[in-house]
């Protein structure tokens, strides 16, 4: 019942939180330019112009323009796509798998390697390795990940020769998703943009697990376990557990984070997802694709985030839902 609760305050707050980022999103409109540039060509004459923006409602109040939006919104309709002439929801749900499997090989690589690093500069903070890994983690942080991404094509793909430097490669299409992973054309060029966008995020999360791993381990009950005679690896486990609270945090509000610097890592490397559409739709003024856009990476958001306070009850039961007593 707890969760069911839970999940109807959330669902309330997530659809204020919608409305609040579809206004802002809509706001935004006339300021990015004209999208009768991309609709018609130079010898069209002022008149026509005129009367076309008067079809679409383009010379209507903000207010009107917005009502007439949510109210196809509410319907799931999120206008058309001036470009592609196609409803702005299916061209970019036509990019999202190429987008998620991007942001998911990046997190497998930042949990894989994050983990066992950040662990390992714990519990030896005084070693040669650990001092190599600290070092390494502050100039991850510091390159830009678009640089990161360009040292790598001109490592392996300009030198060696040995990985694509752009394009998704091969996809096999399950009807209802398109995935590259499935093959081995594909996995070559996803190695390269997830390795430049898990770079930004690694050493993060590196310099997290072992900050909050040590603080664990000089707590009273990792003295007390050890003094009941304990295995060291039993105590690391429990303080492990207790490590992954802030960082379950962190990463649940980094995966946004990781869906916006998709946008530099797909435009350096030609990865046909959503934030190269974002781009492409900016400069080409296509206000229902920015818009449908904006709004789907928000409502991302509100779902790992909810998705977030679950998992906290997993990882430790004594952790109670917002909203739920004690």
């Amino acid at each position: 019942m707890h969760i069911i609760a839970f999940l109807l305050r959330r669902s309330v707050q997530a659809a204020l939180v919608m409305l609040v980022i579809s206004i802002i999103g809509f706001s935004i409109q006339d300021n990015l330019g004209d999208p009768l540039r991309e609709l018609v060509g130079q010898s069209v004459s002022e008149a026509e112009r005129d009367q076309l923006r008067e079809k679409l409602g383009l010379n209507d109040p903000f207010w009107v323009q917005y009502g007439r939006f949510l109210s196809n919104a509410i319907e799931g309709d999120l206008g058309t796509s001036y470009f592609f002439k196609r409803p702005a929801l299916d061209v970019i749900f036509d990019k999202f798998p190429a987008t998620f499997e991007l942001v998911l090989v990046s997190a497998l690589i930042i949990v894989v390697l994050s983990v066992p690093a950040g662990i390992y500069c714990a519990v030896h903070p005084g070693s040669f390795f650990s001092r190599v890994i600290m070092s390494g983690s502050i100039i991850g942080i510091s390159v830009p990940v678009f640089l990161t991404a360009i040292f790598l094509i001109w490592i392996f793909a300009v030198e060696l020769g040995v990985m694509p430097a752009y394009g998704r490669g091969e996809v096999v299409d399950l009807g209802w998703w398109d995935t590259g992973l499935l093959t081995v054309d594909g996995v070559l060029h996803i190695i390269l943009p997830a390795i430049s966008l898990a770079s930004i995020m690694l050493p993060l999360f590196i310099r997290l697990i072992r900050a909050e791993m040590m603080e664990q381990l000089g707590q009273d009950y990792v003295r007390f376990a050890r003094a009941k005679g304990l295995s060291e690896k039993r105590v690391r486990n429990h303080a492990f557990r207790n490590t992954l609270l802030p960082v379950v945090t962190v990463g649940g509000l980094q995966i946004g984070t990781l869906i916006a610097y998709t946008i530099l890592t797909e435009t350096v490397f030609q990865w046909p997802g959503m934030g190269f559409l974002f781009l492409e739709a900016v400069n080409r003024v296509d206000t229902p694709l920015i818009i449908a856009y904006i709004i789907v990476v928000g409502g991302i958001f509100v779902l790992v985030n909810t998705a977030v306070d679950l998992i906290y009850t997993m990882i430790n039961p004594m952790v109670k839902l917002p909203g739920e007593s004690a």
